[in-house]
């Protein structure tokens, strides 16, 4: 007999003040037999050339407020490249941010808030004119 079955048989011999709803959650596991992993990290290339560069990038330890200084001139807050070239108040293309193509971006991006942060916490200073 199934579950609908019995539930129906059951309403029907009770009155309806003996009748009681009770509202049940219901779970769907997944199947044990199915074998797969729904997320999965990116493959990162076997070789990389520029890793060497990207270690050494992120082991410079920021120590020295000259050097925090001169990491914050240097390395622009937002990409210089990024344009909307217009003309007469209308947008003719936009140039996307060419820093994304550097390879080392992502790590001296990490440099300079390295810099920011040893420059506003270590030093005290103001680093309002840097970003």
């Amino acid at each position: 007999m199934s579950f609908q079955q019995l539930d129906r048989r059951d309403w029907h011999h009770q009155s309806p003040k003996d009748q009681k709803v009770t509202l049940a959650g219901w779970v769907l596991l997944p199947d044990p037999t199915t074998d797969h992993n729904p997320i999965q990290p990116p493959q990162q290339p076997k070789f990389d050339l520029l890793r060497p560069f990207r270690r050494k990038i992120d082991q410079i330890e920021v120590c020295n407020t000259r050097f925090a200084h001169l990491v914050c001139k240097l390395v622009p807050a937002q990409c210089p490249f990024e344009r909307d070239v217009q003309m007469f108040g209308k947008t003719l293309f936009h140039i996307p941010p060419l820093c994304k193509l550097n390879p080392l971006y992502d790590e001296v991006v990490s440099l300079r808030f390295r810099a920011l942060c040893y420059l506003a916490d270590e030093c005290g200073e103001d680093i309002s004119c840097y970003c």
